[in-house]
């Protein structure tokens, strides 16, 4: 088995508050900390520094923190997860198991797939992915994912219900030009209704420099032929939106064996 001594998973954060995970393995991302008049605290690094994006945070989300982790580390085993999302190898206890059986009558099944979604810090803390666990997931697999999401429709209609459809032509035009070998693979993703969420992953670092700049490079184009000051409240965040139907549709293409996660949501660190 190979021993990754060499990895990092970066959990971003967007304000400060409770910082869960601060070990050899973990490390804490304040992203848009060039926007943050408090700016990131002692324990946690701000995605300002070197090359980055950091002034771009208000619409590309935890993806400046992504893109500073891209251009100033370099790691064997690359990660990023949220401050409330972690994956877990842990099988879900009988309780939770249990509850699920209660989302379907109130709507929440396919919003809390592949989440364990608790507000026990104390209980589930400790069955975060751990060093030695992700060294066995990686001496088998080659990349490790949230599990995808199972959307009430297809992606290209979830788009069209809660954001501007025209993004999505934008997109493909943009793989037209630029690699329409990805035509087939964004096809197939528009019409299924499976999603990788939130812009999380862990990869290899050959893989990992494949990925960052075919992602960043789409997003870039996008960015370009749209006009930002269009995009307000909600929808302002339309590169993380964008992003995440581009990394579905690199992992469609490239087709890694992949291993997907549930993910433990601690539900409330999100009212901090």
């Amino acid at each position: 088995m190979t021993d990754h001594l060499d990895s990092k998973i970066y959990i971003m954060h967007y304000k400060k508050g409770m910082v869960l995970k601060n070990d050899s393995l973990y490390r804490p991302l304040m992203c848009g900390n060039a926007l943050n008049p408090e700016k990131a605290s002692d324990n946690m690094t701000g995605d300002d520094s070197g090359d980055n994006i950091s002034e771009k945070n208000s619409f590309f989300s935890e993806l400046t923190g992504t893109y500073w982790i891209w251009k100033n580390t370099d790691h064997e085993v690359t990660g990023t997860c949220h401050y409330r999302r972690f994956y877990t190898v842990e099988p879900e206890p009988l309780f939770y198991r249990i509850k699920r059986f209660f989302y379907y009558p109130i709507g929440l099944a396919a919003k809390r797939y592949g989440l364990i979604y608790t507000d026990n810090v104390d209980f589930f803390s400790s069955k975060i992915l751990n060093q030695e666990q992700l060294n066995g997931l990686l001496s088998r697999f080659d990349a490790i994912l949230p599990q995808a999401r199972k959307l009430r429709y297809s992606v290209e209609e979830h788009y069209r219900r809660y954001h501007d459809i025209h993004d999505l032509e934008i997109l493909r035009s943009i793989l037209e030009e630029k690699c329409p070998e990805y035509l087939p693979a964004y096809e197939a993703v528009l019409q299924g209704n499976r999603l990788y969420a939130n812009n999380m992953f862990i990869l290899k670092r050959e893989q990992y420099q494949k990925f960052m700049p075919w992602w960043f490079g789409m997003m870039f184009e996008f960015e370009r032929r749209i006009d930002l000051e269009n995009y307000t409240g909600y929808q302002k965040r339309i590169l993380g939106f964008i992003a995440e139907r581009l990394l579905t549709v690199w992992f469609k293409k490239e087709q890694l064996n992949c291993k997907e996660l549930q993910l433990i949501y601690f539900k409330n660190f999100k009212k901090e």
